[in-house]
């Protein structure tokens, strides 16, 4: 079976490349979401490069293609002279070279053996690195059967036509977990204003996004990480009653771990008593004390980790609603590999009576549902204030932060934005919500739900709809 499908691209690798060409709409609708899907700063390798037209168009660090036809790489070589391309089977590889992320483009199926392709794939990707898998709808079989009978489609080897649960199994047979998975492209060939309407808007949308052409999936390998030190961000304005509380009740790390406190603005003495236990607890605890620059919760934030000597960052809020105890559960959820990004959620155990008000805990899972359509991962509470991610991961949605601009004076948008258009697991640590014991709370319900209905709309733009 293998021979013949080698064969079959041998014979056909000329035609490929016509039928590439007369398909370009459809295939600039793949190299946009990939380019979109992948970040730049990363190794990749494309598994089945055909004619390298795709892996040339890809905006990354470093890229090679490898493909079972030895006359479609030499044709590729042909087209895009330099490209890193040579001829591998998946199947019995025998390239050794690691790398950040690894693409299977419409390949999955005309794979003979797709569990043993996916190993494959595993024991070459690096521990944080990616997998992205395109592959068609079988709603579509019927279609593209009928299309290829007309001569309108290049008639592929027998296909795998395998659903999203099918792929999923074969990716948990292989040591893979899914991180987020879609469907792009209703209409594939272009008609004026119609294709961009079906394909822009339309196979966006809940529901009908089930109907899409394309199915991708981003996947990472299962992993159990090493114990790492901790580094515990605490912005505080006017919490004064609440900061040696937190000195006190902050649990100890299995590494080094430290609390950092950035103070912004308060006018109840704060700032004087973060000196004081600063200085009470000098040589018992290892604490890190600063003003911010600026204003809002997400400056303090960032000025907070940018001091952070820690490999892991925790957010704890100052007025302690989420007990300082719960904060190994976030730690074990990071080190035991179950997620990059551990976001608390509030919203699962029942409440203190006045810890939040009922329009409050409406805008939540309100704001909830929406995220979890944005982001393609259930996102249950997207406003806890408690938040856990390595500090490596931090530094690159910093530097991507350009892509969505600093937008976000509360913080929690611009880390699960840059987290999702990472790739990085998000997963959720139910956590129970506690009533304020000191102080009132900053937020203003109208005033900031308005500002947090317009940057789903901006996410919106930037996320569902830009690819």
């Amino acid at each position: 079976m293998k021979k013949v499908i080698q064969e079959y691209y041998d014979a056909r690798a000329d035609e490929m490349a016509r039928w590439h060409g007369r398909r370009n709409y459809y295939h600039q609708q793949i190299r946009n979401l990939l380019n979109f899907l992948v970040p730049r700063n990363v190794s990749l390798l494309e598994v089945g490069s055909g004619t390298g037209d795709l892996l040339s168009s890809l905006n990354v660090k470093e890229k090679k293609g490898i493909d079972i036809s030895s006359k479609t790489i030499e044709l590729s070589l042909k087209l895009h002279p330099g490209l890193d391309v040579q001829v591998d089977d998946i199947e019995s590889l025998r390239t050794r070279d690691h790398f950040d992320c690894i693409l299977f483009s419409e390949l999955v199926g005309s794979l003979y053996d797709i569990q043993k392709a996916l190993e494959n794939a595993k024991a070459i990707i690096n521990e944080e690195g990616r997998l992205v898998i395109i592959y068609h709808n079988y709603l579509w079989q019927p279609v593209l059967v009928l299309l290829e009978s007309l001569k309108l489609k290049a008639k592929p080897p027998l296909q795998n036509w395998l659903s999203p649960a099918d792929l999923e199994n074969f990716l948990a047979l292989a040591g893979f977990e899914v991180i987020k998975s879609g469907r792009r492209v209703l209409v594939p060939v272009y008609i004026p204003v119609v294709s961009w309407f079906f394909n822009q808007i339309i196979v966006r949308l809940p529901l009908l996004w089930r109907l899409g052409l394309v199915n991708y999936v981003v996947a990472r390998p299962h992993i159990v990480r090493q114990p790492v030190s901790v580094s515990v961000v605490v912005a505080a304005r006017n919490e004064k009653g609440n900061i040696e509380k937190i000195i006190e009740r902050v649990p100890a790390f299995p590494q080094y771990s430290e609390i950092i406190f950035i103070e912004g603005g308060s006018s109840d003495g704060t700032w004087e008593e973060i000196e004081r236990v600063a200085d009470k607890y000098k040589g018992k605890k290892n604490i890190t004390i600063a003003k911010q620059d600026g204003k809002g919760k997400g400056d303090a934030v960032h000025k907070g980790f940018g001091l952070a000597r820690g490999e892991l960052l925790m957010i704890l809020d100052a007025d302690m609603t989420v007990a300082p105890e719960d904060l190994p559960k976030f730690y074990e959820a990071y080190v035991s590999g179950r997620g990059d990004f551990i976001n608390g959620s509030r919203l699962v155990y029942p409440m203190e009576k006045q810890a939040m008000r009922f329009l409050n805990i409406l805008g939540n899972k309100f704001f909830a549902t929406a995220f979890s359509w944005l982001l393609s991962q259930r996102i249950k509470d997207t406003l806890c204030g408690t938040k856990v991610l390595s500090k490596s991961d931090y530094l690159r949605i910093a530097a991507n932060r350009s892509y969505f601009g600093d937008f976000d004076p509360f913080g929690d948008y611009d880390l699960l934005f840059g987290a999702s258009k990472l790739n990085l697991k998000i997963i959720e640590v139910p956590i129970r919500y506690k009533e304020r014991t000191y102080g009132s709370t900053n937020i203003q319900r109208f005033r900031h739900g308005l500002l947090l209905l317009q940057m789903c709309i901006f996410a919106a733009r930037k996320l569902k709809f830009n690819p």
